[in-house]
């Protein structure tokens, strides 16, 4: 074979892959004769709605399909090799080696028992050959770790995964991932819970290496905007099959199916033009005031706690039927804002006030009743839901505890669910059972079923593809108008926040940088660290280009008017 054509050979090849589930699952094919390559230095980009395929093409790639998942015809070649007949041996070769994998969840990919440099040091030990040295090994995490653009290396290397932010963990998959230079790397939703810029940091990154390195890249992803600033080509997949694919420039400009254009319609523009003015006068709902939290972290026996200020001054108000968005990065104390509200997180200083009442002050049955007014959606919906426990139970738990009949509460919780876009059967089917944007609209049906009058919702529609966060964000609208609910929108998608809130505040390491309207934030941001934020939206030169957004939003509206989006 000639240099050119080696050079021009794909280091992935999918041809016409089908992957059967187990019996007795709602299709049965996973996959069904998929078919697209990737060539060295290429990104393409697998796009559909949770449940349509595109984990389980990555996971088939590496020979990871859980069991009962099979393979059952096609075939996928990864630099030339087919991993289906390579042997226990060759496999570890081929992971990690010529292939390697970025999950979307570092913690739970990270051995949270090793140091993070040790664990970078066992992929290199495990595939160079032969075997280097320890004090060159030693030298090549250095490097990784500097090229993934991690501070301190030397000090880095020498802590646990569980000191480190997510974007921190994120580049130490990176920097494993590329330790033994692979020709094709797969990134399974690398972005989804990251924060704006660090999200941008860590696709340059990505960008940055492929290019170096005339990597290939499968990047496996729910947003739109990351397709739009990465992709060469797109592959849209809907209940396992390829529905179109085509260069990224041909897919989002001039969609030929119907359901890519109803994703791309459903994608969350931030619009900053057509922001308008929403005041809302009436009496304050919840007032915060001068919220103070400072967290304390052991560092060993002989060093002082570090101290961590995650709420320096907070003051905040909030009034029924109002949206207050609160953004920022990680670590600028978002959640831990949300959790002191709801006295899940004792602040050390400040005041709660609610109806009439220091939230602050009150214990025991005050408390509990004052809760049922106040709901959180928290950001993990695995690790928010019981499972041991039926989903209709988990969401017909709250109103029980609060008198109502265990019958009216079963059928409220299946009205709930119909409501965020799930059958009334899921009711009796375990959290197991469901992907993760359908437990997190688990989560919202749970929250709403007590019918409070503020909800704190912490990154709820972050794990969302964009159809269903279409769907979600749109049923939120909807009960705001109809039970006048009030809501604090935490969110790292600016996007979001410009399409849902009346308000925005701009948190930055626990203190609110800026505040004010949406259109007075979004189109005339007065601190350079918010016009930081808004230039590291994914895709935003491609979605906010004149007459994009009014053809999406028309497309969108005529949809609506026929009942399509009907949640």
């Amino acid at each position: 074979m000639s240099e050119t054509m080696q050079a021009n050979a794909p280091v992935l090849a999918v041809d016409r892959l089908s992957i059967a589930l187990p019996k007795g699952a709602d299709r049965p094919f996973a996959v069904e004769n998929v078919s697209f390559a990737i060539k060295p230095n290429e990104v393409v980009c697998l796009v559909g709605e949770s449940g349509s395929g595109k984990s389980m093409i990555a996971h088939a790639v590496l020979q990871l399909l859980p069991r009962g998942v099979d393979i059952v015809s096609g075939a996928v070649t990864v630099a030339g090799q087919d991993p289906s007949k390579l042997d226990g041996r060759g496999l570890r070769n081929l992971r990690g080696g010529n292939a390697a994998m970025i999950f979307q969840e570092p913690l739970s990919s990270l051995n949270p028992l090793k140091r993070v440099g040790k664990q970078i040091e066992e992929m290199i030990l495990a595939h160079q050959r032969p075997t280097p040295s320890m004090a060159e090994v030693r030298e090549r995490v250095q490097t990784l770790l500097t090229q993934v653009g991690l501070p301190n290396p030397q000090l880095l290397e020498k802590s646990y995964p569980f000191e480190l932010s997510g974007g921190q963990r994120q580049r130490v998959m990176i920097a494993m991932a590329m330790a033994n230079r692979p020709a094709l790397l797969i990134a399974d939703e690398p972005t989804t819970a990251l924060d704006v810029t660090t999200q941008r940091q860590i696709l340059r990154l990505i960008d940055d290496l492929r290019r170096e390195r005339g990597m290939g890249v499968l990047l496996i992803t729910h947003d739109f905007g990351v397709v739009a600033d990465v992709a060469d080509r797109v592959v849209v997949l809907r209940h396992g099959k390829v529905v179109e694919q085509g260069t990224a420039s041909e897919v989002l400009r001039n969609p030929q199916a119907a359901y890519t254009r109803e994703l791309i319609d459903a994608v969350p523009k931030a619009r900053l033009a057509d922001i308008h003015d929403t005041i809302v006068r009436p009496e304050p709902l919840l007032e915060v005031v001068g919220l103070q939290k400072t967290f304390r972290v052991k560092r060993g026996w002989l060093q002082p706690p570090r101290e961590v200020v995650a709420a320096d001054g907070i003051s905040l108000t909030l009034h029924e039927g109002e949206t207050l968005a609160v953004v920022g990065e990680s670590g600028s104390g978002k959640s831990t804002l949300g959790r002191m509200i709801m006295r899940l997180t004792e602040p050390d200083a400040g005041a709660i006030r609610f109806g009439g009442a220091d939230l602050r002050q009150l214990r025991g049955e005050a408390l509990r009743q004052a809760r049922r007014q106040l709901q959180i959606v928290f950001q993990d919906p695995f690790a928010s839901l019981d499972p041991r426990q039926k989903v209709g139970d988990a969401i017909a738990r709250g109103p029980m505890a609060y008198g109502t009949s265990r019958a009216e509460a079963m059928a409220q919780a299946r009205k709930l669910l119909a409501r965020v876009g799930l059958s009334e059967a899921a009711a009796d089917r375990y959290p197991h059972e469901f992907s993760g944007g359908q437990r997190q609209r688990i989560c919202i049906a749970r929250a709403l079923a007590l019918k409070p009058r503020v909800l704190i919702a912490d990154e709820a529609v972050s794990a969302l593809d964009v159809s269903v966060q279409a769907q979600v964000l749109a049923l939120l609208a909807e009960l705001r108008q109809e039970m006048r609910l009030a809501m604090i929108f935490i969110t790292h998608d600016l996007r979001i926040a410009a399409e849902i809130a009346d308000r925005v505040i701009v948190l930055q390491k626990g203190r609110i940088v800026e505040e004010g309207t949406t259109a007075e934030v979004f189109t005339a941001p007065r601190q350079a660290y918010t016009r930081d934020l808004l230039d590291a939206i994914p895709g935003r030169d491609f979605f906010d280009q004149p007459g994009f957004a009014a053809a999406a939003g028309a497309r969108r509206t005529a949809r609506i008017d026929s009942g399509i989006d009907a949640v």
